[in-house]
C-alpha cells in the first residue's frame, strides 16, 4: 500500500502538479495511467503526433526509444526518496513493427533492483493492443545535490 512518504520526490511532484512536467514528457504527451509501487510496475500513455513521423509516415524510432525511456525510468523513480534519481546508463530497444501516429501505451517494470544499479524492462503497445517496440534498461540510483 502506498504511503504519504512514497508520494514525494521528483516523480510525484510532477504527477501531483507541484512542479511542471519536464519538457520532453510534454512533447511526448506523457500521461500516467497506473502504477503499482509494490510490484514495481507502471503504465503510461503517449500521444504520438504527425510531427514524430519519418518520410514513410510512421513514428521515427528515436521517439519510440524516448517513450520507452520515459516508461521504464519512472517505474523505478516513483519508488525513490526525494533526494534520489536514476539516470539511464544503457537503453536497448527492439523495434517490432511500424508505429502509427496516435496513442501508444507504455508498460514498464523493475526487473531487478540493487543498491545502486537496477535493471528495467518494458514495451510500447499500439491502439490495437499490439506491441510495436520493447526495451531493457540499466539505470544507476544517484543522490541529487541541489
Amino acid at each position: 500500500m502506498e504511503t504519504d512518504s512514497q508520494k514525494h520526490g521528483m516523480f510525484w511532484d510532477v504527477v501531483e502538479g507541484r512542479v511542471p512536467p519536464p519538457p520532453a514528457a510534454v512533447l511526448l504527451g506523457w500521461e500516467l495511467l497506473g502504477i503499482d509501487l509494490e510490484q514495481g510496475t507502471i503504465e503510461v500513455a503517449f500521444t504520438a503526433g504527425d510531427q514524430f513521423t519519418n518520410p514513410m509516415g510512421v513514428i521515427q524510432g528515436g521517439f519510440l526509444a524516448a517513450m520507452l525511456d520515459d516508461t521504464l525510468g519512472p517505474a523505478l523513480v516513483a519508488t525513490l526518496p526525494p533526494n534520489q534519481f536514476a539516470p539511464t546508463l544503457d537503453l536497448h530497444v527492439q523495434f517490432l513493427r511500424p508505429a502509427r501516429p496516435g496513442r501508444l501505451v507504455g508498460r514498464g517494470r523493475i526487473v531487478q533492483r540493487g543498491r545502486e544499479v537496477c535493471f528495467l524492462a518494458g514495451e510500447l503497445i499500439d491502439s490495437e493492443g499490439v506491441p510495436v517496440a520493447v526495451a531493457t534498461a540499466t539505470v544507476r540510483i544517484q543522490t541529487v545535490r541541489r
